[in-house]
């Protein structure tokens, strides 16, 4: 791998960056402040956790300008439709991306999740038939694993699907379906062994989302959003080539998929980050917050926190060590919901208010409210210390009733 990319803030020991890597810097940073100009400048900031219902259709239409110029899959190799980008130049153009407060993408689960497993796992016909369209984004897709009873314990999957002729016939419920509203196809872990348990007889299957046997149903959560939904399947269909790896091996190929989440763009979401506490050290000073010398401390501990947070990023991105994954995802969750917690310390009595009736919250309502589920979804925290005691310290695993 190329030099890591430049922190968010100097950190002593940091490899400085390539004469390569910072010319791609300048090329995508030139590219979006031309671009992110005229029509699509009103959408800069809108879009992302707890906020994808906004200007949903015009990101969209952003985000195949961005395919058009060849800036979506830019990991994949140039075979797939990608650029073949550096490990490096990945975290650069994700960073950039956030620098310019360019709209939330669309097609996430697609290109981040399932586009990568194809290349790794699926057949070249599934390949073929699948990548150059989420290349184009011209086919969104959504995560069909979570259960009522299979959430952080994903082995308990219920939902089922059975063979018949050359079509898979699912029945079965999912929930928390990030964006299934406004997708064309789900990938799905469904139970295809009679009498299997936990870990054994899943597969892994692909299903086109619009047809009679599919039923999607918006959530509507605490922020006023809906882009959580559950998917009910009575007797849907999909073509029996469509499992992606071997009939009962599906549990391998969704914790395949489940490496691909936590990647490089984790560096773009700490700029994300880093722009929110900048936010919320504003807010202190027109409220007079920042006279507090508790709150004072408690916002320069975040920043503290942010950096290392991100040295430890750049640190552990081109060799994980064991258990890197969990460990992120419980130090970032709990940061942001911190985050959460300090704004509207800093608000005050304002932040218990909403900004307009009926119920129009601010950007600092809706963080708080919605980083109360960063350590829940992708893996409660419960999950990942598990994980981190079992797999990585050798302990016992925790009793199941």
């Amino acid at each position: 791998m190329s030099s890591p990319t430049a922190p968010l803030d100097p950190v002593a020991g940091t490899p400085a960056e390539s004469a390569a890597d910072a010319a791609f810097r300048e090329e995508i940073r030139t590219w979006l402040a031309e671009h992110l100009a005229g029509e699509w400048a009103a959408l800069k900031g809108l879009g992302g956790p707890g906020r994808d219902h906004e200007a949903y259709a015009e990101r969209l239409a952003w985000n195949r300008h961005l395919a058009a110029h060849g800036w979506t899959c830019v990991g994949w190799p140039v075979e797939h439709g990608g650029r073949g980008l550096s490990l490096a130049q990945q975290v650069i153009f994700h960073e950039e991306y956030a620098r310019a407060d360019a709209p939330a993408r669309v097609n996430h689960l697609g290109e981040e999740l399932l586009g990568p497993t194809l290349i790794a796992l699926g057949t070249p016909e599934q390949q073929a038939r699948f990548l150059p369209r989420i290349v184009a984004v011209e086919e969104l897709w959504c995560q069909g694993y979570s259960e009522p009873d299979a959430g952080s314990d994903l082995a308990n999957v219920q939902t089922r699907a059975r063979l018949e002729g050359d079509e898979w016939v699912i029945d079965g419920q999912k929930v928390w379906t990030s964006l299934a509203h406004e997708s064309d196809w789900i990938f799905v872990v469904a139970r295809t062994e009679p009498g299997s348990q936990r870990h054994q007889g899943l597969s892994f299957l692909l299903v086109p989302i619009d047809q009679p046997g599919v039923e999607v149903r918006p959530i509507e959560q605490l922020t006023g959003g809906s882009e959580f939904n559950e998917v009910f399947f009575t007797g849907a269909r999909t073509s029996a080539d469509l499992v992606v790896g071997e009939v009962g091996g599906g549990w391998s190929v969704a914790m395949a998929l489940l490496g691909f989440e936590r990647g490089v763009s984790t560096l773009a979401q700490q700029v994300g980050f880093a722009r929110e506490l900048d936010g919320v050290v504003a807010l202190a000073r027109s409220t007079g917050a920042i006279d507090d010398p508790i709150l004072r401390d408690r916002l320069a501990q975040a920043k503290v926190e942010l950096s290392v947070m991100h040295a430890n990023a750049v640190r552990t991105l081109d060799a994980p060590p064991p258990g890197a994954e969990s460990i992120a995802k419980l130090v970032w969750s709990q940061w942001h919901r911190r985050l959460g917690e300090l704004a509207m310390e800093v608000a005050g009595p304002g932040g218990l208010t909403v900004a307009e009736a009926p119920y129009e919250l601010d950007q600092w309502q809706r963080l708080f409210l919605f980083s109360r589920a960063d350590t829940l979804y992708g893996g409660s925290d419960e999950i990942q210390r598990n994980i981190l005691s079992e797999r990585v310290l050798g302990l016992p695993k925790e009793p199941r009733g």
